[in-house]
């Protein structure tokens, strides 16, 4: 593919719900190689947008291209890997370890009642160390925390090989303590593996130590472009997007930290 060519290419999209705008005129390019973090307040239309993207919405108007191709003509699925923030929203006692969970994400692939071959597990095995989960591969997914579930998942999308990742509110549900661990090990997907990555999220302050790029929705896209521009003119840009003063509060991600301030504006 070529490197100037973009990932994610949205034309000029707008979606309804029952006669009531969710987005607008949205226009957003994806280049390879980029970790966007793709931020709003709750009812802004970011999970719908990503819907469109995978094809499980279609646009009141508009166009959207995936490498390259619009996306009627989309089919190599293969290659986006996608994580729901109800990944891990499942029954705790459902009978499966680590690795069976994550070979399930070669089932496009290999079919759903081919037996995996060596070469298959082998690629399972890469897939759980990558996300650093390989002492517990053989363990029931339903002993794991949140943040170990959602690891799981993600070497779930990561095992097919994907060149773009797209993961809906990963943290949710996870513990403060490992979501800084959660998003060094997408930082490392990113710039050590080349997967292209967009991240939706509701944790702005803690993100843009990760992101290469930031897009803000609320209905429309207020801004679009790299984390130097987007610290450049946070405070004002969030201001407008939520509708009133926002004041960005960082935190560490100290599992002691009250994040009562962060989420505060999150309505």
């Amino acid at each position: 593919m070529d490197k100037k060519q973009s990932i994610i290419e949205i034309n000029n999209l707008s979606f309804a719900y029952n006669g009531r705008n969710v987005l607008e005129d949205i226009n957003l390019s994806i280049k390879p190689g980029s970790f966007l973090g793709l931020v709003g307040p709750n009812g802004s239309g970011k999970s719908t947008l990503i819907k469109c993207l995978l094809g499980l919405l279609n646009p009141e108007q508009g166009e959207i291209r995936l490498f390259g191709e619009k996306l009627g003509r989309f089919h190599k699925w293969e290659d986006i890997g996608f994580v729901s923030q109800k990944a891990n929203s499942f029954n705790s006692g459902f009978p499966a370890t680590v690795f069976e969970v994550v070979s399930m994400g070669l089932y496009g692939k290999v079919g759903l009642f081919r037996f995996l071959t060596k070469k298959h597990k082998e690629k399972v095995r890469e897939a759980i160390e990558q996300v650093e989960m390989e002492e517990f591969m053989h363990k029931n997914i339903g002993q794991l925390s949140g943040g170990q579930q959602q690891r799981v998942f993600i070497a779930r999308a990561l095992v097919s090989e994907p060149k773009l990742l797209i993961l809906d509110e990963p943290t949710v549900g996870v513990d403060a303590k490992s979501v800084k661990r959660f998003y060094t090990m997408l930082k490392d997907l990113n710039r050590n593996k080349g997967i292209t990555l967009v991240l939706v999220t509701h944790d702005i302050g803690a993100m843009t130590e990760y992101v290469t790029d930031v897009a803000c929705l609320n209905k429309h896209l207020h801004f679009h472009g790299d984390t130097e521009e987007y610290e450049e003119q946070e405070d004002d840009m969030m201001s407008r997007m939520y509708g009133h003063d926002v004041q960005i509060i960082t935190h560490n991600h100290d599992p002691h930290h009250d994040h009562s301030a962060d989420g505060g504006r999150e309505s």
